[in-house]
């Protein structure tokens, strides 16, 4: 049974940093692109950022471009979301997920596995 847990949310205040772990268990995915995703209260859920299978080609959202850095260690089958100069409108659940093909980028229905989420607030 494959299982995605995210961990490394919290409260934090404005400009600084968090990073947040998504470990796979079930399977390998090595070659499925991994992303993450966010859902604030009352908005759609929203891509973030997203790294490919295999050569691990990275893509964001223009919203979390230069600040946030996506990653992923394919031994541990873990992808890693490091976020820096946060700011309150990156207040959000926090969802990692895995998709179908060694790509993925913002579409969301590509993606087959979803984790259960992890807060983040960013306080003024």
């Amino acid at each position: 049974q494959v299982q995605l847990v995210e961990s490394g949310g919290g409260l934090v205040q404005a400009g600084g940093s968090l990073r947040l772990s998504c470990a796979a268990s079930g399977r390998t995915f090595s070659g499925n692109a991994m992303g993450w995703f966010r859902q604030a209260p009352g908005k759609e859920r929203e891509f973030v950022a997203s790294i490919r299978g295999g050569g691990g080609s990275t893509y964001y959202a223009d919203s979390t471009k230069l600040r946030f850095t996506i990653s992923r260690d394919s031994a541990k089958n873990t992808v890693y979301l490091q976020m820096n100069s946060l700011k309150p409108e990156d207040t959000a659940v926090y969802y990692c997920a895995v998709s179908r093909y060694s790509y993925g980028e913002h579409d969301s229905r590509v993606y087959n596995y979803w984790g259960q989420g992890t807060q983040v607030t960013v306080s003024s």
